[in-house]
């Protein structure tokens, strides 16, 4: 079983979120990618406390596709800084596991 790795990501939109997942998942750098809706966010930018609302997606990909993933979202991305943080996988389905080794290039 390859090493496998949750992205966490944030976005402005559903459009956003739905097109970048989309990148992600037809070039084989994530097996899935969670979106969800609706966030709020309350955080500093250029010293000043900003509240909005953003869309969470997680991409399920094996560890040595995450500097690639990181790459494309940016590439994709609307935010002079997104959020793209990578969470080692240290157990789970083995099934589920295998799985999104299966669906991932190489």
């Amino acid at each position: 079983m390859e090493n496998t790795s949750l992205v966490y990501m944030t976005v402005g939109s559903k459009a956003e979120a739905m097109a970048i997942g989309n990148e992600l998942v037809s070039h084989r750098l994530a097996a899935c990618v969670n979106i969800i809706d609706q966030m709020n966010s309350i955080y500093r930018w250029d010293g000043d406390v900003q509240i909005d609302s953003e869309v969470v997606m997680i991409a399920k990909t094996t560890t040595s596709n995450v500097p690639e993933l990181i790459e494309i979202v940016k590439a994709n991305h609307s935010y002079e800084c997104p959020c793209i943080v990578s969470v080692h996988i240290t157990g789970g389905n083995p099934e589920f596991l295998n799985w999104i080794a299966a669906e991932v290039k190489k």
